[in-house]
């Protein structure tokens, strides 16, 4: 299971446009608040703070947005934004020791609790970012569980929901069975600091076309026989992680210096002495870790 996937809850849409309902599990003492500050967990010695009763309704009660994440069973989930508040006083009034980010935690969550914190990010960094109508300007009211705003400037009334923002990542093989791959040092990446290629999806393009056209742009690679490997959950800040391999057409490699600074070929011998060397193979909970370790896995 990647990192960020697999969450347990029950998203529950059916119920988020119930007011009553929401009402009712937000008074219920057995309902667990998640608190968040600036994007970041708040967590204790155990790891992220799970908040009920009274503690729970003073979180609510400061938060700026309090959204409905789904139901743990019967018991409902929700997430709190503390980020109006000063760092101490979050973690002071979420009985927390500190605020750290998601990505952070990975090695101590299994994927699902990891999945849920991660939603909850993501969710609620869309509420701050779209306190206002995009067509029109006027303040926008948050409803739906906190799935949804809408515009409150009368006429206009439009409705907002999360946005995803779509990327793909790939794996490019060498042609002619020669087992080599292709990986690049981005801009900003430290020497020797190389990873697969990725890049967003454009207005009008399959998964498949953005993965011709970014290996075009940014290394000047052509690639056949594009295969979807499998997708993963991103919200930082609002990704979905498409992974794919390609056969590149030749070995020839020009990359554009601006997104990235070299790539080159590698073979299954030259990364698992990058392994054995401390350097890893992507990030531990990124996709193109996967990706990687499948592709030496086979030979």
């Amino acid at each position: 299971m990647l990192a960020y996937g697999g969450g347990w809850l029950d998203r529950a849409a059916a119920l988020r446009g119930d007011a009553e309902w929401l009402a009712g599990r937000l008074a219920d003492p057995v309902s667990v608040v998640l608190p968040l500050w600036r994007d970041r967990c708040l967590v204790d010695t155990a790891g992220p703070v799970r908040l009920t009763g009274e503690h729970a309704s003073r979180v609510r009660a400061a938060a700026e947005e309090t959204v409905f994440l789904g139901l743990d069973g019967d018991v409902a989930v929700f997430a709190a934004d503390l980020s109006a508040l000063g760092e101490r006083a979050a973690v002071e009034l979420a009985a927390a020791t500190r605020a750290v980010d998601v990505r952070t935690l990975v090695g101590r969550l299994d994927p699902a609790g990891a999945a849920v914190q991660a939603y909850a990010r993501g969710l609620l960094l869309w509420h701050r970012q779209q306190r206002y109508c995009g067509a029109c300007g006027a303040r926008a009211v948050a409803g739906g569980g906190g799935h949804m705003r809408t515009c409150g400037g009368g006429e206009c009334g439009r409705l907002w929901f999360p946005r995803i923002e779509p990327a793909v990542i790939v794996l490019v093989e060498a042609p002619g069975g020669t087992g080599r791959c292709l990986l690049a040092r981005h801009a900003g990446a430290a020497e020797g600091g190389y990873s697969t290629l990725a890049g967003f999806v454009e207005v009008g393009e399959s998964l498949e076309d953005a993965v011709r056209r970014e290996l075009a742009e940014e290394a000047g690679v052509t690639v056949t026989d594009v295969v979807y490997q499998g997708s993963q959950a991103w919200p930082f800040p609002a990704g979905l992680m498409a992974g794919f391999r390609a056969v590149a057409v030749s070995e020839e490699v020009r990359v554009d210096g601006v997104e990235l600074l070299e790539a080159r070929w590698f073979s299954r011998a030259e990364l698992r002495a990058r392994v054995a060397a401390g350097r890893p193979l992507g990030r531990v909970d990124s996709i193109d870790h996967r990706l990687l370790g499948d592709w030496l896995a086979e030979g």
